[in-house]
Protein backbone atom coordinates (compact mmCIF):
# COMPACT_ATOMS: atom_id res chain seq x y z
CA UNK A 1 0.00 0.00 0.00
CA UNK A 2 3.04 2.14 0.89
CA UNK A 3 4.02 1.81 -2.70
CA UNK A 4 0.95 3.82 -4.37
CA UNK A 5 1.93 7.43 -3.51
CA UNK A 6 -1.72 8.28 -2.24
CA UNK A 7 -2.19 12.07 -1.99
CA UNK A 8 -4.28 11.47 1.20
CA UNK A 9 -4.66 15.67 1.60
CA UNK A 10 -6.29 14.83 -1.29
CA UNK A 11 -8.51 11.93 -0.53
CA UNK A 12 -9.85 13.85 2.74
CA UNK A 13 -10.64 16.75 1.16
CA UNK A 14 -12.38 14.55 -1.62
CA UNK A 15 -14.22 12.45 0.50
CA UNK A 16 -15.50 15.58 2.93
CA UNK A 17 -16.87 17.25 0.16
CA UNK A 18 -19.41 14.32 -0.09
CA UNK A 19 -19.72 13.23 3.43
CA UNK A 20 -20.33 16.85 4.97
CA UNK A 21 -23.42 17.29 2.47
CA UNK A 22 -24.77 13.90 2.86
CA UNK A 23 -24.59 14.37 6.74
CA UNK A 24 -26.60 18.03 6.47
CA UNK A 25 -28.97 15.88 4.11
CA UNK A 26 -28.84 13.19 6.80
CA UNK A 27 -29.43 15.96 9.95
CA UNK A 28 -31.82 17.44 7.80
CA UNK A 29 -33.82 14.05 6.88
CA UNK A 30 -34.20 13.37 10.65
CA UNK A 31 -34.95 17.09 11.47
CA UNK A 32 -38.28 16.37 10.29
CA UNK A 33 -38.75 13.29 12.31
CA UNK A 34 -37.78 15.39 14.94
CA UNK A 35 -39.77 18.09 14.76
CA UNK A 36 -43.05 15.99 14.92
CA UNK A 37 -41.24 14.35 17.76
CA UNK A 38 -40.89 17.42 19.67
CA UNK A 39 -44.24 18.81 18.93
CA UNK A 40 -46.31 15.86 19.39
CA UNK A 41 -44.71 15.44 22.61
CA UNK A 42 -46.21 18.01 23.95
CA UNK A 43 -49.66 17.46 22.77
CA UNK A 44 -49.35 13.64 24.43
CA UNK A 45 -47.91 10.37 24.48
CA UNK A 46 -50.94 8.54 22.48
CA UNK A 47 -50.64 11.59 19.70
CA UNK A 48 -46.48 11.20 19.73
CA UNK A 49 -47.01 7.37 19.57
CA UNK A 50 -49.63 7.57 16.83
CA UNK A 51 -47.58 9.78 14.65
CA UNK A 52 -44.91 7.42 15.59
CA UNK A 53 -45.92 3.93 14.97
CA UNK A 54 -47.82 5.35 11.72
CA UNK A 55 -44.61 6.29 9.95
CA UNK A 56 -43.23 2.86 10.25
CA UNK A 57 -45.53 2.65 6.94
CA UNK A 58 -43.12 5.44 5.16
CA UNK A 59 -39.91 3.59 6.99
CA UNK A 60 -40.70 0.71 4.97
CA UNK A 61 -41.36 2.47 1.79
CA UNK A 62 -38.38 4.74 2.27
CA UNK A 63 -36.01 1.59 2.90
CA UNK A 64 -37.18 -0.06 -0.58
CA UNK A 65 -36.47 3.68 -2.38
CA UNK A 66 -32.93 3.48 -0.32
CA UNK A 67 -32.31 -0.33 -1.62
CA UNK A 68 -33.89 0.88 -5.42
CA UNK A 69 -30.96 3.79 -5.57
CA UNK A 70 -28.30 1.84 -3.72
CA UNK A 71 -28.28 -0.79 -5.74
CA UNK A 72 -28.18 1.49 -9.09
CA UNK A 73 -25.43 3.64 -7.07
CA UNK A 74 -23.37 0.14 -7.27
CA UNK A 75 -23.28 0.44 -11.47
CA UNK A 76 -23.74 4.53 -11.32
CA UNK A 77 -20.84 5.42 -9.34
CA UNK A 78 -18.40 3.17 -11.44
CA UNK A 79 -20.21 4.05 -15.18
CA UNK A 80 -19.40 7.36 -13.27
CA UNK A 81 -15.46 6.79 -13.01
CA UNK A 82 -15.71 5.45 -16.55
CA UNK A 83 -17.73 9.36 -17.48
CA UNK A 84 -20.44 6.86 -19.47
CA UNK A 85 -23.49 9.31 -18.61
CA UNK A 86 -25.90 7.92 -21.00
CA UNK A 87 -25.80 4.46 -19.20
CA UNK A 88 -26.55 6.58 -16.16
CA UNK A 89 -29.81 8.26 -17.46
CA UNK A 90 -30.89 4.94 -18.66
CA UNK A 91 -30.23 3.31 -14.98
CA UNK A 92 -31.78 6.84 -13.61
CA UNK A 93 -34.95 5.96 -15.57
CA UNK A 94 -35.08 2.13 -14.28
CA UNK A 95 -35.02 3.43 -10.81
CA UNK A 96 -37.92 5.65 -11.03
CA UNK A 97 -40.24 3.77 -12.72
CA UNK A 98 -39.30 1.41 -9.62
CA UNK A 99 -39.41 4.26 -7.53
CA UNK A 100 -43.49 4.96 -8.56
CA UNK A 101 -44.45 2.07 -8.44
CA UNK A 102 -43.54 1.12 -5.00
CA UNK A 103 -45.12 4.66 -4.02
CA UNK A 104 -48.22 3.70 -5.58
CA UNK A 105 -48.61 0.74 -3.35
CA UNK A 106 -48.03 1.95 -0.32
CA UNK A 107 -50.06 5.27 -0.84
CA UNK A 108 -53.17 3.14 -1.42
CA UNK A 109 -52.50 1.35 1.33
CA UNK A 110 -51.95 4.29 3.83
CA UNK A 111 -54.88 6.32 2.74
CA UNK A 112 -57.47 2.96 1.93
CA UNK A 113 -56.67 0.71 5.00
CA UNK A 114 -54.84 2.67 7.35
CA UNK A 115 -56.45 0.90 10.34
CA UNK A 116 -55.04 -2.10 9.14
CA UNK A 117 -51.92 -0.87 9.37
CA UNK A 118 -51.81 0.52 12.72
CA UNK A 119 -53.16 -2.99 13.90
CA UNK A 120 -49.86 -4.43 13.36
CA UNK A 121 -48.09 -2.09 15.52
CA UNK A 122 -50.37 -1.38 18.61
CA UNK A 123 -53.68 -2.77 20.09
CA UNK A 124 -54.20 0.67 22.01
CA UNK A 125 -57.54 1.59 20.15
CA UNK A 126 -56.08 5.70 21.29
CA UNK A 127 -53.04 5.15 19.58
CA UNK A 128 -54.55 3.62 15.99
CA UNK A 129 -57.27 6.12 16.39
CA UNK A 130 -54.42 8.90 15.82
CA UNK A 131 -52.52 7.07 13.67
CA UNK A 132 -55.25 6.75 10.94
CA UNK A 133 -55.90 10.48 10.63
CA UNK A 134 -51.92 10.74 9.98
CA UNK A 135 -51.70 8.05 7.60
CA UNK A 136 -55.00 9.29 5.29
CA UNK A 137 -53.40 12.60 4.38
CA UNK A 138 -49.36 12.08 4.47
CA UNK A 139 -50.21 9.35 2.04
CA UNK A 140 -49.95 11.19 -0.75
CA UNK A 141 -46.72 12.68 -0.12
CA UNK A 142 -45.43 9.64 -0.91
CA UNK A 143 -45.47 9.76 -4.63
CA UNK A 144 -43.79 12.91 -3.92
CA UNK A 145 -41.09 10.87 -2.47
CA UNK A 146 -40.39 8.43 -4.93
CA UNK A 147 -39.62 11.26 -7.48
CA UNK A 148 -37.12 13.19 -5.31
CA UNK A 149 -35.34 10.27 -3.37
CA UNK A 150 -34.70 8.10 -5.93
CA UNK A 151 -32.99 11.30 -8.29
CA UNK A 152 -31.01 13.23 -5.42
CA UNK A 153 -29.59 9.52 -4.58
CA UNK A 154 -28.44 8.88 -8.17
CA UNK A 155 -27.05 13.05 -8.27
CA UNK A 156 -25.17 11.59 -5.04
CA UNK A 157 -23.32 8.96 -6.90
CA UNK A 158 -21.85 10.96 -9.82
CA UNK A 159 -20.92 13.54 -6.62
CA UNK A 160 -23.64 15.89 -7.08
CA UNK A 161 -24.55 16.18 -3.66
CA UNK A 162 -25.39 19.83 -2.70
CA UNK A 163 -28.33 20.08 -4.83
CA UNK A 164 -29.79 17.88 -1.89
CA UNK A 165 -28.86 19.77 0.97
CA UNK A 166 -30.37 23.15 -0.89
CA UNK A 167 -33.63 20.69 -1.20
CA UNK A 168 -33.68 18.92 2.13
CA UNK A 169 -33.28 22.36 3.84
CA UNK A 170 -35.96 24.74 2.51
CA UNK A 171 -38.16 21.67 3.00
CA UNK A 172 -37.08 21.62 6.83
CA UNK A 173 -38.01 25.00 7.18
CA UNK A 174 -41.62 24.75 5.56
CA UNK A 175 -42.17 21.68 7.40
CA UNK A 176 -41.39 23.57 10.92
CA UNK A 177 -43.36 26.37 9.89
CA UNK A 178 -46.43 24.63 9.12
CA UNK A 179 -46.25 22.05 11.55
CA UNK A 180 -45.67 24.97 14.13
CA UNK A 181 -48.83 26.91 13.10
CA UNK A 182 -51.16 24.29 12.92
CA UNK A 183 -50.24 21.07 15.39
CA UNK A 184 -50.67 24.17 17.84
CA UNK A 185 -53.31 26.52 16.04
CA UNK A 186 -50.79 29.60 15.19
CA UNK A 187 -52.02 32.75 13.44
CA UNK A 188 -55.44 31.93 13.96
CA UNK A 189 -55.33 28.43 12.26
CA UNK A 190 -57.04 26.15 13.57
CA UNK A 191 -55.43 23.45 16.26
CA UNK A 192 -55.32 20.38 14.17
CA UNK A 193 -52.77 18.34 16.12
CA UNK A 194 -51.42 15.17 14.55
CA UNK A 195 -53.54 16.21 11.32
CA UNK A 196 -51.46 19.50 11.28
CA UNK A 197 -48.28 17.72 11.27
CA UNK A 198 -49.40 15.37 8.74
CA UNK A 199 -50.38 18.46 6.27
CA UNK A 200 -47.20 19.62 6.98
CA UNK A 201 -45.44 16.53 5.78
CA UNK A 202 -47.49 16.72 2.84
CA UNK A 203 -46.45 20.36 1.90
CA UNK A 204 -42.69 19.83 2.22
CA UNK A 205 -42.86 16.90 0.07
CA UNK A 206 -44.96 18.74 -2.71
CA UNK A 207 -42.65 21.12 -2.15
CA UNK A 208 -39.35 19.31 -2.72
CA UNK A 209 -40.19 17.44 -5.69
CA UNK A 210 -40.70 20.93 -7.67
CA UNK A 211 -37.58 22.03 -6.63
CA UNK A 212 -35.80 18.68 -7.94
CA UNK A 213 -38.06 19.03 -11.05
CA UNK A 214 -36.49 22.36 -11.51
CA UNK A 215 -32.93 21.61 -11.09
CA UNK A 216 -33.61 18.35 -13.29
CA UNK A 217 -35.22 20.10 -16.54
CA UNK A 218 -33.10 23.33 -16.28
CA UNK A 219 -30.37 23.20 -14.17
CA UNK A 220 -28.44 19.74 -15.14
CA UNK A 221 -27.10 19.31 -18.46
CA UNK A 222 -24.96 16.10 -16.94
CA UNK A 223 -27.30 13.83 -16.30
CA UNK A 224 -30.98 14.07 -17.47
CA UNK A 225 -34.08 12.86 -16.98
CA UNK A 226 -35.72 11.46 -20.12
CA UNK A 227 -38.92 9.86 -20.19
CA UNK A 228 -38.29 7.41 -22.81
CA UNK A 229 -35.37 5.93 -20.05
CA UNK A 230 -38.62 5.06 -17.72
CA UNK A 231 -40.40 3.29 -20.84
CA UNK A 232 -37.73 1.76 -22.80
CA UNK A 233 -34.91 -0.56 -20.85
CA UNK A 234 -32.15 -2.04 -21.74
CA UNK A 235 -32.35 -5.24 -21.29
CA UNK A 236 -28.57 -6.05 -20.74
CA UNK A 237 -28.37 -3.08 -18.29
CA UNK A 238 -31.62 -4.22 -16.73
CA UNK A 239 -30.19 -7.77 -15.93
CA UNK A 240 -27.24 -5.63 -14.37
CA UNK A 241 -29.63 -3.63 -12.26
CA UNK A 242 -31.71 -6.67 -11.45
CA UNK A 243 -28.29 -8.76 -10.18
CA UNK A 244 -27.08 -5.91 -7.96
CA UNK A 245 -29.73 -3.88 -7.22
CA UNK A 246 -32.18 -6.21 -6.10
CA UNK A 247 -30.19 -8.31 -3.65
CA UNK A 248 -30.08 -4.51 -2.05
CA UNK A 249 -34.04 -3.96 -2.14
CA UNK A 250 -34.71 -7.26 -0.52
CA UNK A 251 -31.83 -6.32 2.45
CA UNK A 252 -33.11 -3.16 2.99
CA UNK A 253 -36.85 -4.63 2.58
CA UNK A 254 -35.97 -7.18 5.15
CA UNK A 255 -33.74 -5.09 7.07
CA UNK A 256 -36.67 -2.59 7.16
CA UNK A 257 -39.10 -4.79 8.03
CA UNK A 258 -37.05 -6.78 10.77
CA UNK A 259 -36.80 -2.64 12.41
CA UNK A 260 -40.93 -2.58 12.17
CA UNK A 261 -41.40 -5.80 13.28
CA UNK A 262 -39.02 -4.22 16.03
CA UNK A 263 -41.22 -1.75 16.68
CA UNK A 264 -44.35 -3.43 16.81
CA UNK A 265 -43.16 -5.78 19.14
CA UNK A 266 -42.13 -2.53 20.77
CA UNK A 267 -45.54 -1.62 20.50
CA UNK A 268 -47.46 -3.79 22.34
CA UNK A 269 -45.56 -3.09 25.54
CA UNK A 270 -47.20 -0.02 25.83
CA UNK A 271 -47.33 3.63 25.31
CA UNK A 272 -44.78 4.55 27.16
CA UNK A 273 -41.68 2.27 25.81
CA UNK A 274 -43.10 3.32 22.16
CA UNK A 275 -43.05 6.92 23.39
CA UNK A 276 -39.30 6.16 24.93
CA UNK A 277 -38.03 4.51 22.21
CA UNK A 278 -39.52 6.69 19.41
CA UNK A 279 -37.47 9.45 20.98
CA UNK A 280 -34.20 7.03 21.07
CA UNK A 281 -34.23 6.20 17.73
CA UNK A 282 -34.30 9.96 16.70
CA UNK A 283 -31.29 10.20 19.14
CA UNK A 284 -29.93 7.55 16.97
CA UNK A 285 -30.29 8.84 13.87
CA UNK A 286 -28.93 12.41 14.86
CA UNK A 287 -26.01 10.44 16.33
CA UNK A 288 -25.17 8.56 13.06
CA UNK A 289 -25.81 11.41 10.44
CA UNK A 290 -22.10 11.69 9.84
CA UNK A 291 -21.35 7.95 9.76
CA UNK A 292 -23.84 7.61 7.44
CA UNK A 293 -22.37 10.13 5.34
CA UNK A 294 -19.05 8.16 5.36
CA UNK A 295 -20.93 5.14 4.32
CA UNK A 296 -23.20 6.42 1.42
CA UNK A 297 -19.45 8.62 0.40
CA UNK A 298 -17.39 5.30 0.52
CA UNK A 299 -19.69 3.86 -2.05
CA UNK A 300 -19.44 6.66 -4.29
CA UNK A 301 -15.14 7.30 -4.34
CA UNK A 302 -14.57 3.40 -3.83
CA UNK A 303 -17.05 2.89 -6.92
CA UNK A 304 -16.12 5.72 -8.81
CA UNK A 305 -12.19 4.69 -8.08
CA UNK A 306 -12.99 0.46 -9.28
CA UNK A 307 -14.61 2.28 -12.25
CA UNK A 308 -11.42 3.84 -13.10
CA UNK A 309 -9.58 0.39 -12.70
CA UNK A 310 -7.48 1.85 -9.30
CA UNK A 311 -8.55 -1.09 -7.60
CA UNK A 312 -4.98 -0.99 -5.22
CA UNK A 313 -6.05 2.41 -4.07
CA UNK A 314 -9.63 1.05 -3.46
CA UNK A 315 -8.22 -1.07 -1.15
CA UNK A 316 -6.31 1.49 0.36
CA UNK A 317 -9.30 3.97 0.34
CA UNK A 318 -11.58 1.37 1.99
CA UNK A 319 -9.19 1.03 5.31
CA UNK A 320 -9.52 4.58 6.11
CA UNK A 321 -13.30 4.53 5.28
CA UNK A 322 -13.61 1.84 8.39
CA UNK A 323 -11.76 3.89 10.90
CA UNK A 324 -13.65 7.29 9.84
CA UNK A 325 -16.95 4.74 10.78
CA UNK A 326 -15.32 4.31 14.00
CA UNK A 327 -14.28 7.24 15.13
CA UNK A 328 -17.72 8.75 14.36
CA UNK A 329 -19.62 6.08 15.75
CA UNK A 330 -17.93 6.96 18.91
CA UNK A 331 -18.14 10.09 18.91
CA UNK A 332 -22.37 9.97 17.86
CA UNK A 333 -22.25 7.18 21.21
CA UNK A 334 -21.29 10.12 23.56
CA UNK A 335 -24.12 12.25 22.10
CA UNK A 336 -26.34 10.09 22.99
CA UNK A 337 -25.12 9.90 26.51
CA UNK A 338 -25.07 13.58 26.94
CA UNK A 339 -28.48 13.46 24.79
CA UNK A 340 -30.51 11.49 27.62
CA UNK A 341 -31.21 13.85 30.51
CA UNK A 342 -31.78 16.65 28.15
CA UNK A 343 -34.34 14.48 26.05
CA UNK A 344 -36.32 13.51 29.72
CA UNK A 345 -36.61 17.43 30.71
CA UNK A 346 -37.55 18.11 27.33
CA UNK A 347 -40.98 16.01 27.17
CA UNK A 348 -44.18 15.55 28.55
CA UNK A 349 -43.64 11.93 28.69
CA UNK A 350 -44.99 9.56 31.90
CA UNK A 351 -42.42 8.70 34.55
CA UNK A 352 -42.51 4.84 33.41
CA UNK A 353 -41.81 6.42 29.77
CA UNK A 354 -38.49 8.56 31.25
CA UNK A 355 -36.97 4.96 33.36
CA UNK A 356 -37.46 3.27 29.81
CA UNK A 357 -36.19 6.40 27.95
CA UNK A 358 -32.44 6.43 30.07
CA UNK A 359 -31.97 2.60 29.41
CA UNK A 360 -32.79 2.88 25.84
CA UNK A 361 -30.61 6.02 25.30
CA UNK A 362 -27.61 3.44 26.84
CA UNK A 363 -28.56 0.76 24.89
CA UNK A 364 -28.09 3.24 21.82
CA UNK A 365 -24.89 4.71 22.31
CA UNK A 366 -23.39 0.93 21.72
CA UNK A 367 -25.36 0.21 19.22
CA UNK A 368 -24.33 3.13 17.30
CA UNK A 369 -20.60 2.39 17.12
CA UNK A 370 -21.08 -0.95 15.91
CA UNK A 371 -23.71 0.14 12.99
CA UNK A 372 -21.52 2.97 11.79
CA UNK A 373 -18.93 -0.19 11.45
CA UNK A 374 -21.23 -2.38 10.06
CA UNK A 375 -22.89 0.25 7.78
CA UNK A 376 -19.38 1.53 6.08
CA UNK A 377 -18.64 -2.06 5.12
CA UNK A 378 -22.15 -3.35 3.54
CA UNK A 379 -23.34 -0.18 2.40
CA UNK A 380 -20.39 1.09 1.46
CA UNK A 381 -17.58 -0.95 0.96
CA UNK A 382 -19.08 -3.99 -0.53
CA UNK A 383 -21.69 -2.47 -2.23
CA UNK A 384 -19.38 -0.42 -3.77
CA UNK A 385 -18.02 -3.37 -6.32
CA UNK A 386 -21.12 -5.06 -6.32
CA UNK A 387 -21.11 -7.43 -3.80
CA UNK A 388 -24.63 -6.96 -2.68
CA UNK A 389 -25.92 -10.62 -2.07
CA UNK A 390 -23.83 -10.46 1.28
CA UNK A 391 -25.71 -7.70 3.18
CA UNK A 392 -28.99 -9.77 2.44
CA UNK A 393 -27.77 -13.13 3.57
CA UNK A 394 -26.44 -11.38 6.90
CA UNK A 395 -29.60 -9.24 7.76
CA UNK A 396 -31.98 -11.91 7.47
CA UNK A 397 -29.58 -14.22 9.65
CA UNK A 398 -28.85 -12.16 12.45
CA UNK A 399 -31.93 -9.97 12.46
CA UNK A 400 -34.83 -12.51 11.71
CA UNK A 401 -33.02 -15.45 12.99
CA UNK A 402 -31.77 -14.22 16.41
CA UNK A 403 -32.39 -10.70 17.66
CA UNK A 404 -36.51 -10.77 16.22
CA UNK A 405 -36.68 -14.21 17.45
CA UNK A 406 -35.18 -13.80 21.01
CA UNK A 407 -37.34 -10.74 21.89
CA UNK A 408 -40.47 -11.64 20.50
CA UNK A 409 -40.00 -14.38 22.70
CA UNK A 410 -38.69 -12.41 25.39
CA UNK A 411 -41.80 -10.32 25.00
CA UNK A 412 -44.71 -12.69 24.29
CA UNK A 413 -43.91 -15.45 25.72
CA UNK A 414 -41.60 -15.30 28.77
CA UNK A 415 -43.10 -11.82 29.66
CA UNK A 416 -39.61 -10.22 30.28
CA UNK A 417 -39.41 -6.84 31.50
CA UNK A 418 -38.74 -4.15 28.84
CA UNK A 419 -35.26 -3.72 29.34
CA UNK A 420 -34.33 -7.41 28.54
CA UNK A 421 -36.52 -7.17 25.22
CA UNK A 422 -34.78 -4.02 24.35
CA UNK A 423 -31.37 -5.48 24.72
CA UNK A 424 -32.46 -8.15 22.63
CA UNK A 425 -34.10 -6.57 19.85
CA UNK A 426 -31.20 -4.65 19.58
CA UNK A 427 -28.58 -6.99 20.02
CA UNK A 428 -28.12 -7.50 15.86
CA UNK A 429 -25.32 -4.95 14.79
CA UNK A 430 -23.34 -6.50 17.72
CA UNK A 431 -23.68 -9.94 16.41
CA UNK A 432 -22.84 -8.55 12.55
CA UNK A 433 -19.58 -7.15 13.48
CA UNK A 434 -17.00 -10.15 13.45
CA UNK A 435 -18.89 -11.15 10.35
CA UNK A 436 -18.39 -8.10 8.18
CA UNK A 437 -15.15 -7.51 9.20
CA UNK A 438 -14.09 -11.38 7.73
CA UNK A 439 -16.03 -10.33 4.84
CA UNK A 440 -13.97 -7.29 4.05
CA UNK A 441 -11.05 -9.16 4.92
CA UNK A 442 -11.73 -11.61 2.46
CA UNK A 443 -11.78 -9.23 -0.30
CA UNK A 444 -14.54 -10.86 -2.36
CA UNK A 445 -16.25 -7.57 -2.63
CA UNK A 446 -13.21 -5.68 -5.32
CA UNK A 447 -14.83 -6.22 -8.48
CA UNK A 448 -15.28 -3.85 -11.85
CA UNK A 449 -18.99 -4.88 -12.81
CA UNK A 450 -19.54 -2.30 -15.36
CA UNK A 451 -19.91 -2.88 -19.61
CA UNK A 452 -18.64 -1.33 -22.41
CA UNK A 453 -20.82 1.26 -24.02
CA UNK A 454 -21.15 -0.63 -27.23
CA UNK A 455 -21.82 -3.18 -25.34
CA UNK A 456 -25.06 -2.26 -24.32
CA UNK A 457 -25.79 -0.16 -27.23
CA UNK A 458 -25.52 -3.49 -29.68
CA UNK A 459 -28.84 -4.66 -27.72
CA UNK A 460 -31.17 -1.59 -27.74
Amino acid sequence: MTDLNINWKGFYRSVFALVIPMAIQNLINVGVTAADVVMLGKVGEKVLSGASLAGQVQFIMTLIFYGITSGATVLTAQYWGKKDTRTIERVMGMGLSAGLVTACFFAVAAIGIPQVLMKIYTSDPEVIAEGVKYLRIVGLSYLFMAVTQVYLNIMRSIERVVVATVVYAVSLLVNIVINAVLIFGLCGFPVLGIRGAAIGTLCARFLETAMVLFYALFKNHVVRIRPVDLVKIDRLLLKDYITYAMPVVLNELMWGLGSSANTAVIGHLGSAAVAANSVAQVARQLATVMAFGVSNATAIYLGKTIGEQKLDHAKAYAKRFIWLSLILGSVGAVMILIAAPIANASLALTGQAKEYLYFMFFVMSYFTIAQSLNTTMVVGIFRSGGDTRFGLIMDVSTMWGFSILLGAVAAFILHLDVPVVYVLLMSDELIKVPITVKRYLSYKWLRDVTREREELAAVI
